[in-house]
């Protein structure tokens, strides 16, 4: 049979198994979040990325309509037009961003 003694130090060391396991899944954790958050951060600058490559595109587009119109002020002049409400309607999007 089993002592009190053997009792209380299997206890004991099965306590102390589970604070090591416990503090191992809180550094674990720390470490996930702090991946998370690297991540978040990486989402984010791509995000601008992919902004900033929309707008050349569209700027690209725009030289090509202007290069192939030979003449048609009119259309020039609406696509201009075009571009500067999207560029304020992106201007108003950053600033809430903010």
């Amino acid at each position: 049979m089993f002592t009190f003694n053997t009792i209380l130090s299997g206890i004991d060391f099965k306590i102390r198994k589970l604070v090591e396991e416990y503090r191992a899944t809180e550094r674990e954790l720390t470490d996930v979040k702090q991946e998370n958050q690297k991540f978040r951060q990486v989402i984010e600058e791509q995000a601008e990325q992919i902004k900033i490559l929309e707008e050349q595109n569209k700027i690209l587009k725009l030289r090509n309509t202007l290069d192939t119109t030979n003449g048609d002020s009119t259309k020039v002049k609406l696509r201009i037009n075009q571009l500067i409400r999207d560029i304020d309607k992106s201007i108003d999007l950053l600033t809430k961003m903010d």
